[in-house]
């Protein structure tokens, strides 16, 4: 299964690469939502994984720019954040999240999320 991770910390998309790629998962990685819309735009993958607060384009405007094309409209996004206020949670939601996770993240139960939102 091919992954996502978006969040503009260097040592959160490590220790996501290094619990992910050891539990079988292929791990591409972006540091802000606009690098990801730019790999996506000529990549696939089954599930992205993001952060709330980044630079340049944040994750609830990731979503939203998922969700509104053709080609993303159906795929599981997880969000792992820090955050976690209702109204958060609601606008990400709102916006087309598939699932909320807060970190710090246990990598098993992040497992167990990304094998039941893609089958």
């Amino acid at each position: 299964m091919r992954v996502l991770t978006v969040d503009d910390s260097a040592s959160m998309r490590a220790l996501l690469l290094a619990a992910l790629s050891s539990r079988g998962f292929a791990v591409e990685q972006a540091e802000d939502g606009q690098e990801a819309l730019e790999w996506l735009a000529t990549n696939e993958v089954d599930v992205i994984i993001t952060d709330i607060n980044m630079p340049r384009l944040d994750g609830f405007g990731l979503i939203e720019k998922l969700r509104g094309s053709a080609l993303h409209a159906d795929r599981p996004i997880l969000v792992l954040t820090t955050e976690s206020s209702d109204d958060k949670k609601k606008r990400a939601r709102d916006a087309g999240a598939t699932g909320w996770i807060v970190k710090p993240f246990d990598a098993d139960k992040l497992t167990t999320a990304l094998r039941r939102v893609t089958h």
